[in-house]
């Protein structure tokens, strides 16, 4: 599926979680906190910024943020929160399409580098975050770990998460480097809800690799927002690149 096919209009409507998951306040606060420093008195960019979940609170912390998103339905989400003047959206792809102006910050966050279904997108995706940057400027990108360990021989799916109502499962393809998230919701009812999203896994060294191509340096990695150290133990990373200040 493509992802526009993906993220219609029953995702979008599905997709925003008032005060819970990844919009509980313990987990936006300090992805909030941590994007708001690194800009500083500059302008964001979000890749991907869907129904702005991050950017409307990044916008009312006085950062002028623009999206660049795919899905029209979401950004019809959006709108019911941030009006074109708040936050201005390009309509295209992360990977190629064009925000006016320059920016302190480019960010992409909770695993979206991984709708990108081949290393050649991604990489495209690095380079167009530094098109974007002023020299100095920040990429920062959230993103999982794959968590191959788990699959012994003959085995191609790990469960991720299961907590009442809802079940989390991850079918692989070390070939291509290729995972389906499946998404199980459910209630007291026999009916369940799946969501599913393909994905290319990416280890952290090819990250960094990708980054260089792009004329990046690794500045930090960390195991979450809030500074938590990266370790092999850890399920995913928040990882800043920063393009020299002379280049």
């Amino acid at each position: 599926m493509q992802q526009e096919e993906i993220w219609d209009g029953d995702a979008a409507r599905r997709y925003d979680t008032p005060g819970t998951g990844m919009f509980a306040p313990e987990v936006l606060g300090p992805t909030v906190d941590r994007l708001a420093a690194l800009a500083g008195d500059g302008a964001a960019l979000e890749f991907a910024v869907g129904t702005g979940r991050v950017a409307v609170p990044l916008a009312g912390r006085g950062v002028p943020v623009t999206g660049i998103e795919l899905s029209l339905p979401m950004i019809g989400r959006l709108r019911t929160k941030a009006d074109e003047a708040t936050i201005p959206v390009v309509v295209g792809d992360m990977a190629t399409s064009v925000a006016p102006g320059e920016y302190a910050l480019v960010y992409l966050v909770y695993n979206t580098i991984s709708n990108l279904l081949t290393q050649a997108e991604q990489v495209e995706c690095f380079r167009n975050a530094a098109r974007h940057l002023t020299p100095g400027g920040r990429f920062v990108i959230e993103l999982w770990v794959p968590e191959l360990r788990k699959l012994p021989p003959g085995q191609t799916a790990t469960v991720w998460q299961s907590e009442p109502g809802y079940i989390g499962l991850d079918t692989y393809d070390v070939l291509r480097q290729h995972v389906v998230s499946h998404h199980f919701s459910f209630d007291e009812t026999h009916r369940a809800q799946l969501f599913r999203s393909p994905h290319r896994y990416i280890w952290p060294a090819e990250l960094d690799l990708m980054a260089q191509l792009a004329g990046f340096e690794l500045e930090t990695r960390h195991a979450d927002w809030t500074g938590t150290e990266f370790t092999a133990e850890s399920r995913s990373h928040v990882s800043v690149y920063r393009i020299p200040p002379s280049r």
